[in-house]
């Protein structure tokens, strides 16, 4: 903020009560954004990429606004964490009441009541209605480690199961989980051992039914590793960064039921369908599954670093006094923010909006593909919906109209997030606090920039 002028810094005070607007003031980026991202690139190392070439200084709503005084409309809620929207007057003010009364004493030195609530909340809300526990942490791939070592406690065996397309996070043990090997894993190898990887149920490429996916995927285990050598599956019930992929009906319940004839831990990665964003509070209630162990992170807390592993209490009670924890783990800054959302996720009505968002999103974008076969399938559930554009003739992945569509929303002010394992999806991810107008021109952008392309 400090190199906005008053006029500026008037119109970029963040939260909910800024102009709900597209305003372009300068081409991206704009002259005070460039000097920015010029000291990003002396300060930063070049593989802390970005996407879009602002530099924000306030959010909420359904808008970023950069250092120019450009409002972008946000379609990508800094990839599903500000679901309720940025700087939420309940979640702002729950954050300044607690870095007042105290910013940290390490849950595993002097515990403190905040943390406890969110484990509370955590284990009456996820799926079950089994004795539950959750233990905090800081970010969704911290969330998995954690998953992973319960699991393989518990069970004594160590094999872990992941699966095509799935993306579980960056440090060592998650990269060998995620399947796409650029931007995430190539040259920071060797991996963590003992991590497998099954076929994913991908109907839009395999043609399979749920049943017959999860046949093929059961049959891959039980011959290259064994039931009796695997400690747990992990799966996204939607996946995030391969591609916003909806698994066929049926698969993961028979995936569920197999873990369960097998004493083999069911791990649902909710980091980022968790919390509303599928129009559910957890997407595997969409397909009926109750996981084992659920890790969840992103929308959890607003914006602030907090994320979670919740499950069965008799296998998160696998680990001896100790074993779990962190420094910053369960932060009391990020309780406050969590406790807020979680009242904003079951009183404020987010849940039905999200799924009014979902209905917005899918009409228009099968509207967009009725009349352009270059969009080959669209997908997803509430505000968690994506396109993936083909080659019309060969239905192969068409990644470079996905950058050129990207680029294209972009320089307009419409922030969007390509994904997918072939680099050829545009996911969309509102804020549950954008209203029908700025999304709906956010989509009309994207059209336009397809139909330029």
């Amino acid at each position: 903020m400090a190199l906005l002028d008053a006029e500026t810094e008037h119109r970029t005070q963040g939260g909910p009560g800024l102009p709900q607007q597209r305003r372009l003031v300068t081409d991206l980026p704009g002259p005070r954004s460039a000097a920015i991202l010029a000291r990003k690139a002396d300060a930063v190392p070049a593989g802390v990429g970005h996407t879009v070439p602002v530099a924000a200084v306030a959010a909420g709503g359904g808008v970023v606004v950069d250092a120019d005084g450009n409002s972008l409309i946000d379609l990508g809620s800094g990839i599903a964490v500000t679901t309720v929207g940025n700087a939420h007057p309940k979640i702002a003010a729950a954050v300044a009441a607690q870095a007042a009364q105290f910013t940290h004493t390490c849950f595993m030195i002097s515990p403190y009541e905040s943390y406890i609530e969110v484990a509370e909340a955590l284990n009456r809300l996820t799926p079950g209605d089994f004795a539950k526990k959750s233990a905090l942490f800081n970010s969704g791939a911290e969330a998995v480690e954690n998953a992973i070592k319960i699991a393989r406690k518990h069970t004594g065996r160590q094999g872990v199961v992941a699966f095509d397309h799935g993306y579980h996070g960056r440090t060592n043990l998650t990269m060998a989980l995620t399947a796409k090997s650029m931007p995430y894993k190539s040259g920071f190898g060797p991996f963590a051992p003992e991590v497998y990887r099954a076929p994913m149920s991908y109907p839009f490429r395999d043609g399979l039914t749920g049943p017959d996916a999860a046949e093929r995927a059961i049959s891959q285990m039980e011959k290259q590793i064994g039931a009796g050598n695997l400690a747990a599956i992990i799966i996204e019930p939607i996946q995030g960064e391969g591609g916003f992929i909806v698994p066929a009906d049926g698969f993961l319940p028979a995936l569920a039921d197999w873990c369960r004839a097998n004493g083999v831990v069911f791990i649902a990665d909710e980091v980022q369908t968790g919390f509303a964003r599928t129009g559910h509070m957890f997407a595997s209630e969409i397909f009926g599954v109750v996981p084992d162990l659920i890790t969840t992170a992103k929308g959890i807390a607003g914006g602030l670093p907090l994320a979670a592993v919740t499950g069965r209490a008799e296998i998160m009670d696998a680990s001896h006094a100790g074993g779990l924890g962190g420094t910053y783990g369960g932060n009391p800054i990020a309780c406050a923010a969590a406790l807020a959302a979680i009242d904003v996720f079951e009183n404020d009505g987010v849940i039905e909006r999200a799924q009014q968002i979902g209905t917005i999103l899918t009409e228009r974008l099968t509207a967009m593909q009725s009349q352009d076969p270059r969009i080959g399938d669209v997908r997803g559930h509430g505000a968690m919906i994506a396109a993936e554009f083909v080659d019309p003739e060969t239905n192969a992945p068409d990644a470079a109209l996905t950058a050129a569509v990207a680029k294209a929303a972009i320089a307009q002010g419409v922030i969007v997030l390509t994904c997918g394992t072939y680099g050829n999806v545009i996911r969309f991810l509102p804020p549950l606090s954008i209203g029908d107008d700025l999304l709906i021109e956010g989509l009309d952008v994207v059209a336009e920039a397809l139909a330029a392309a």
